[in-house]
């Protein structure tokens, strides 16, 4: 039985949030508030502005849809909500500016749509914990571990899968001796790849070709994150596998790999603009072309790193298939980007499972599973 007596699951949608993908998460909540169905589904949508301020939204997708060419955002309000757990139960609860409060009933599941920092790095999941709410997606450590690309790296060699080079430079490395921090870059080959550590969307990113950009590539992606990753790039394929938590104790399914290329005349790699903006920019090719020994392979690793970090609900986990036959491990995303053109949801749509049916089994995969350490 739901939150509110009835007979359809009750779901916070919770989108928006304090990081640089913030439009991003908004156009997934609009593609989410088209699939769900309402004879199923009550949605209570929660937003969150860029300040951090939880306010109730409009269920309307279109308001949150990339439609009229100005990316969406959620606006401050004289209503602020919380998360008030008791003995009985949890429930919303609305803050007015005067001070009145009112309630707005439990839920059943939370659905949080959130990219980035504060929303896909386990600051959200530890929050849902803490107020005893089932919610769509990783738990707390998997979240943390899953966001941040230096220990992310750490735990897949742990498990036996290939990363790249790579070297982490810290916010106090960088303030104390930035040439002793570029001089352990010089093991690494051009071109690079400088990353905030723990951002998603191709935030912050940049390529460099050699070292006269390095410095302000590390400045650019230190106005993301003080800590920041710097990657030597791959010479191969980009290749993509979904990975679907299993029922009960089901091993996790896996997508069909689909593999990412660059258009001409596009950026020379997968920035945000080509994920988001400019709809020509990328092509995907699903399943790949790939062998069918290779094809069962990536899905294998998918499966290990998956488990590895010890992701729930759902995940995306990025490879380069080298031209000699080898797969290295790039990044595994928590929360990916989930909008309907997005790849994960375009892989699975290839492997069989369509975006409402997807939403559906996330929803119901949270539903089954119980809140507290995992």
């Amino acid at each position: 039985m739901s939150a509110t007596n009835s007979k359809k699951t009750r779901i916070a949608l919770l989108f928006g949030g304090r990081s640089p993908e913030h439009s991003v998460s908004c156009v997934t909540a609009a593609g989410i508030l088209r699939v769900l169905d309402p004879e199923k589904y009550e949605v209570v949508p929660i937003g969150i502005t860029r300040q951090g301020q939880w306010t109730i939204e409009e269920a309307d997708p279109e308001s949150w849809s990339l439609s009229s060419g100005v990316a969406p955002e959620i606006k401050p309000s004289g209503e602020s909500l919380q998360f008030s757990h008791t003995n009985e139960a949890t429930e919303l609860i609305g803050h007015s500016e005067s001070g009145a409060m009112r309630s707005l009933g439990g839920v059943d599941v939370v659905f949080p749509v959130l990219h980035g920092s504060f929303g896909e790095d386990g600051t959200v999941q530890g929050l849902l914990e803490m107020a005893d709410v089932s919610y769509v997606g990783s738990g707390v450590a998997a979240s943390a571990i899953g966001m941040d690309k230096h220990f992310a790296k750490l735990v897949f060699e742990a498990a036996g899968l290939e990363v790249g080079p790579y070297e982490v430079i810290t916010d106090k490395e960088w303030l104390r001796d930035r040439q002793v921090c570029l001089g352990r870059l010089s093991g690494l080959e051009y071109p690079l790849f400088v990353k905030p550590a723990r951002a998603g969307s191709s935030v912050g990113v940049s390529r460099v070709s050699d070292e006269a950009g390095l410095v302000h590539a590390i400045d650019a992606a230190r106005e993301h994150d003080p800590k920041v990753i710097i990657e030597q790039g791959i010479a191969g394929r980009e290749i993509e596998c979904g990975v679907l938590e299993g029922r009960g104790s089901d091993a996790p399914r896996t997508s069909l790999p689909g593999e990412i290329e660059v258009t001409a005349g596009a950026d020379t790699f997968y920035d945000f603009n080509a994920k988001y903006v400019d709809g020509g920019a990328a092509e995907l090719t699903c399943p790949a072309a790939l062998p069918e020994d290779q094809i069962s392979i990536i899905r294998e690793q998918a499966s290990i790193a998956f488990d590895a970090i010890g992701g729930e609900g759902l995940a995306r986990v990025d490879f380069f298939y080298t031209d000699d036959g080898r797969w290295i491990i790039n990044e595994i995303n928590t929360m990916p980007g989930f909008t309907p053109v997005s790849m994960y949801p375009r892989i699975w749509g290839e492997t069989g499972i369509g975006y409402a049916e997807l939403v559906d089994e996330l929803i119901w995969l949270a539903v089954n599973r119980k809140t507290g350490l995992r």
